[in-house]
C-alpha cells in the first residue's frame, strides 16, 4: 500500500503540483483519457440495406485502457490528484526508422532543464526566456516549434453515458488515467482549475470536475475540440486512506516513468557530446508564448 501520511497543505499541494499554480496568480499502467476529435463511423442496416453511419460523435472523450477496449462519454466527472509538468515532441520516422516521441522527465514546474529521453534537454528547447524567437535560425524556430509544453493530469474519472467504439452503452467503473494536456488553450483550461482550487487553499482531490468540450472550426472547415471545466465546490471530499493510497500510487508511477526517462538519457547522452557549443551560445532568449 503507498499511502503519504500528511496533513500539512503546503507538503500535499507540492505533491500534487499546484505549489506553483499558487505562486504564479514500466509500473502499473494506466489508463489514458484524451478528448477524441474525429466522429467514427460504423454501418447499420436500413431497410434491409447497410448504410454508413456515425456511431461515436466527434468531440467526445476517449479512455483507452492498456491492453484493452476503449470507451466515449460526452462529459465525464475527473476527480484530479496530481499535476506534473513536461516536453514532448514527436518525431517522424523514415523508411529504417520508426515514429517516436521525445520525452522529458515529469517536474512540478518548467523553470529547470529537463532530462530527456533521447540524450538531451527539454527535447531541445533551448534553455532559458528567448527574447526575439524571429532572430533564431529557421530551423531552430521550426525544432521550437515542433515541442510541446505538456501538462500532465493524474486522477480517477467517471465517464457519462459511455459507450463503446460500436455506439453500444456499457458500464465502465471509475478509472485511474493520465490525461497530457498539450493544446495550448487546453493547458491554460485545465491550469485554471489547478490555480483556483490553490488560491482556495483547496487540495486537488477534494473536488470533482465536470468536462465537456466546445467545438472550434479550422480554416479548411474541419474541427477540433478544447476541454470545458465546472468545478464542483458545493461537495468536499474526504482525503481519506484510500484516497491517500491512489496518491501514492500516482506518485509511485511518476517515480518509475522518470527513472526510465533517466536511464534513456543516461544511454543516449552520448549523442550530444559534439554539439557545437558556439551554436548553443547563438541561442538568445525567447518567450515561451512565442512558440507554444
Amino acid at each position: 500500500m503507498n499511502q503519504v501520511a500528511t496533513t500539512n497543505y503546503a507538503d500535499m499541494a507540492k505533491l500534487m503540483g499546484v505549489s506553483a499554480e499558487v505562486q504564479q496568480t514500466k509500473t502499473s499502467v494506466l489508463a489514458r483519457l484524451r478528448i477524441n476529435h474525429s466522429p467514427i463511423m460504423g454501418e447499420a442496416e436500413i431497410n434491409g440495406k447497410k448504410t454508413k453511419m456515425e456511431v461515436v460523435e466527434g468531440g467526445t472523450y476517449k479512455l483507452e485502457i492498456p491492453d484493452g477496449p476503449t470507451y466515449y462519454a460526452k462529459d465525464v466527472n475527473v476527480r484530479p490528484f496530481v499535476q506534473r509538468y513536461m516536453y514532448k515532441r514527436f518525431v517522424m520516422g523514415n523508411d529504417k526508422t520508426p515514429n517516436r516521441y521525445i520525452k522529458t522527465v515529469m517536474n512540478d514546474n518548467l523553470n529547470v532543464d529537463l532530462k530527456d529521453n533521447d540524450g538531451g534537454f527539454n527535447c531541445g528547447k533551448p534553455a532559458g526566456y528567448i527574447q526575439d524567437f524571429k532572430a533564431l535560425p529557421e530551423k531552430t524556430q521550426e525544432l521550437i516549434r515542433q515541442i510541446k509544453r505538456v501538462r500532465a493530469v493524474f486522477g480517477t474519472v467517471e465517464l457519462i453515458d459511455p459507450v463503446d467504439a460500436s455506439g453500444n452503452p456499457v458500464t465502465v467503473d471509475a478509472t485511474p488515467f493520465i490525461w497530457e494536456v498539450e493544446n495550448r488553450d487546453a493547458f491554460k483550461t485545465i491550469g485554471d482549475v489547478f490555480g483556483k482550487l490553490g488560491k482556495m487553499r483547496r487540495l486537488p482531490p477534494m473536488h470533482k470536475v465536470s468536462l465537456s468540450t466546445e467545438e472550434r472550426k479550422l480554416p479548411n472547415g474541419s474541427s477540433f475540440y478544447l476541454p470545458t471545466t465546472k468545478l464542483d465546490l458545493q461537495t468536499t471530499l474526504d482525503v481519506d486512506n484510500d484516497a491517500q493510497e491512489t496518491l501514492g500510487n500516482f506518485l509511485a508511477w511518476i517515480t518509475n516513468y522518470n527513472e526510465y526517462i533517466i536511464n534513456s538519457w543516461d544511454e543516449n547522452a552520448h549523442k550530444h557530446d559534439d554539439i557545437d557549443t558556439a551554436t548553443v551560445d547563438d541561442f538568445i532568449d525567447v518567450s515561451e508564448e512565442d512558440f507554444v
